[in-house]
């Protein structure tokens, strides 16, 4: 006999689960602890079959009969009701990760072992103030670029400049991500780079005259403070590393048989070991501040402390005492100076000067180069650069004429020359 809500609600739950019938394979199962589920028994390709349509009273008997015969109706067109709920879950399930925000936060799981926390955490604000609200619980395969763009429009019109670049650098990321596993198969974000507005004083101030580098390498060696500073700011244009990296360098760092500084992914801007070819006259340097500082931790220790090394204040200081003001240079700019110089001077290659730059550099299958890529070819091109600086400093050299001798003559010059003034 069928039931009735009457019905339902007087039976008393038992020692065992009870079960009260309705009709066509719809049923009530009663348990102990007072539940009253509702199942449908059917069969489909020869199997006996049970579905799950809730409890009671959320789903009521009208409501349990009509998904009832909702089942029965998949039944007689061929369709297995149980299959075609466990593809809706999945699809479900796919719509809930194909978002944005979810493919985001996927992203940033898998780079957060090669970012060092303080990266993390500005991605991490960007997306969640900037970008979250606005997309994150959309399917990354239905935004359009004219919403992308408004969205950074947005952070532009209140004068985050540079911000919205970031965050569209982020974006277009994620969307590569997005790509790589198979959720979409464009990226939006690509085309939108010439639409957003230039950043206006961005870039850190550097010397690209080669007469007036001279006279900046001249006055480091005539610095008449610490032999500690002095030798930071001697090794600071030879090396080009970020300030940071220079100042936290540590002895133990330095293999100078090998000559080479391996610097650890823990200091380095994406996570990933750097290694330092060091000149002669880099391994000159070292060799008059080892006496100093070489029982220690640091190559550079604060004058307060043998525990921490100087700050960024000590370089920048130093070279404000020596007249070289902020708008000329910064200690971050000799980076931009090296990489202008090696390639319109000195004629090396793109590739090997961003490797030796610490930036990220794919090769033609889009993999990113390790750390030893290319060691032997930045061994030679950072003793060239030395000799190239002593060449400045020493007057031997301008633009035209480095830049009209080809490059292999120009590298052995250099290098006997620099030989010649160390031996005198």
């Amino acid at each position: 006999m069928p039931l009735t809500d009457a019905k339902i609600r007087s039976a008393k739950p038992g020692v065992k689960q009870s079960k009260l019938s309705d009709s066509a394979g719809l049923y009530l199962i009663v348990v102990p602890e007072g539940g009253r589920w509702w199942r449908f028994d059917y069969r489909f390709g020869g199997a006996r079959k049970t579905l799950s349509f809730g409890t009671y009273p959320k789903v009521g008997l009208k409501d349990a009969r009509r998904l009832r015969d909702d089942a029965r109706r998949d039944v007689a067109n061929g369709l297995d009701p149980s299959a075609l709920r466990k593809a809706a879950k999945r699809q479900a399930e796919r719509q809930v990760s194909d978002r944005f925000e979810a493919i985001a936060r996927e992203w940033m799981e898998k780079m957060g072992t090669q970012w060092k926390p303080t990266h993390a955490s500005k991605v991490t604000l960007r997306l969640k103030n900037d970008v979250f609200p606005w997309i994150g619980d959309r399917p990354i395969a239905e935004i359009k670029a004219g919403e992308l763009l408004e969205l950074l429009q947005r952070v532009e019109n209140r004068g985050a400049i540079d911000s919205a670049r970031r965050i569209h650098q982020t974006c277009c990321q994620v969307f590569n991500f997005a790509i790589a596993t198979d959720r979409i198969t464009v990226n939006i974000c690509t085309p939108l780079r010439g639409s957003l507005r230039r950043v206006k004083g961005s870039h850190f101030s550097a010397i690209i005259e080669t007469k007036k580098l001279g006279g900046v390498l001249r006055a480091f060696d005539g610095y008449d403070g610490s032999l500690i500073v002095r030798s930071a700011l001697q090794l600071l244009p030879m090396f080009f590393v970020r300030p940071t990296e220079l100042r936290s360098a540590e002895w133990s760092e330095f293999n100078l048989e090998r000559r080479e500084w391996l610097i650890s992914g823990s200091k380095m801007k994406l996570g990933e070991d750097h290694v330092v070819p060091l000149s002669d006259q880099a391994i000159s340097v070292l060799e008059q501040l080892r006496p100093v500082t070489g029982k220690g931790k640091y190559l550079f220790p604060s004058f307060r402390s043998p525990d921490r090394c100087i700050s960024d204040n000590t370089i920048l200081g130093a070279m404000r005492r020596l007249g070289i003001g902020k708008d000329e240079s910064t200690a971050h700019g000799f980076r931009s100076t090296a990489r202008t110089l090696l390639e319109e001077n000195l004629g090396y290659p793109y590739k090997i000067i961003e490797l030796q730059l610490s930036h990220e550099v794919p090769d033609s299958n889009g993999r990113a180069y390790n750390r030893t890529t290319f060691l032997e070819d930045r061994h030679e091109m950072m003793q060239t650069w030395a000799d190239y600086l002593d060449d400045l400093k020493m007057g031997r050299a301008s633009d035209l004429e480095v830049s009209k001798q080809p490059r292999r003559r120009r590298r052995q010059q250099g290098a006997e020359q620099s030989h010649d003034q160390l031996r005198t």
